[in-house]
């Protein structure tokens, strides 16, 4: 048992610190920007608040996070309230956040000098995967910092790895919203096709579901995407938040992504029909205008 807090209580954030309380058997303290939302996940789970991440992060052996983005996530850290203020000498900090290499970077040069270990650890899975306790985690970091970091981790991860240095979490999930937008395109392409044929697309994907088309999105969002709904899973403006930072970064190092990049203005005009909250399946409504 470690003694852990969690800052930011979201969609991914509540779950995953509910699953350090019933499967880690830790000692957690959270912190939530909404106070009331702290109180609901203690009130669910048992464990403590804290009024300000500092508060939250003092004594701890481990803290979690997962906020929204960059801004987000030093306006958590840094400063006379944020949780480095509070973090003890050894102790160690995850960021679940999908933020930018550069601030992982930062963060983790920042730790080092105040005497705490730093990992990037940004997750996949969505919330279904957060609420199975079943998400992989992409990690950034020093090796003993995250051989610390991980049987903690485990709580709600079904794969955790180390990829590199600080911000090589952040970079290995730029690659995994790269491969989704790509992906979800084409499913939305072959969907839209399939019923322009006057096929039935509940057959055609029994049959190219067992063959190299084959995808988690496939698997998982055809039948909805079939029936255009879209009110649930990962949002669009949150997709479109992940690019840009794809975008960004690909920018600094000079990788093309000429697919990602029209995937991109995609999303951008699904925004526009309404669809900033609908799933990112949604491209699909875009093709059927």
């Amino acid at each position: 048992m470690a003694k852990v807090a969690f800052l930011g209580l979201g969609v991914m954030g509540f779950p995953m610190a509910g699953h350090l309380v019933k499967k880690g058997g830790h000692e957690v303290t959270v912190y939530n920007r909404t106070a009331a939302k702290a109180k609901e996940w203690a009130d669910k789970f048992g464990g403590k608040t804290a009024p300000t991440p500092k508060a939250a992060a003092e004594g701890q052996d481990f803290v979690m996070c997962c906020v929204g983005n960059d801004n987000d996530l030093r306006a958590v850290t840094i400063g006379a309230d944020g949780a480095f203020a509070g973090m003890k000498k050894g102790a160690t900090f995850v960021d679940h956040t999908t933020a930018s290499a550069e601030v992982a970077r930062e963060l983790d040069a920042t730790a080092t000098k105040i005497g705490f270990k730093f990992i990037d650890a940004p997750v996949s899975g969505g919330q279904a995967g957060a609420e199975n306790g079943a998400l992989t985690v992409m990690c950034g970091g020093a090796a003993d910092a995250y051989a610390g970091a991980e049987p903690v981790i485990a709580a709600y991860a079904r794969m955790c790895k180390l990829l590199g240095p600080a911000g090589s979490g952040q970079l290995t999930k730029m690659v995994n919203q790269i491969c989704i937008a790509g992906l979800v395109q084409g499913l939305s392409e072959g969907i839209h096709f399939a019923k322009k044929s006057g096929l039935d697309v509940a057959s055609v994907i029994e049959v190219i579901s067992k063959g190299a088309a084959q995808s988690w999105q496939m698997e998982n969002r055809y039948k909805t995407m079939n029936e255009d709904k879209y009110d649930f899973g990962f949002a669009v403006e949150w997709m479109r938040k992940d690019l840009s930072i794809c975008i960004a970064e690909a920018r600094r190092n000079g990788a093309n992504l000429p697919v990602t990049a029209l995937v991109d203005q995609f999303y951008a005009e699904v925004e526009k029909m309404g669809g900033k909250r609908w799933d990112t399946s949604s491209l699909l409504a875009r093709l059927a205008r």
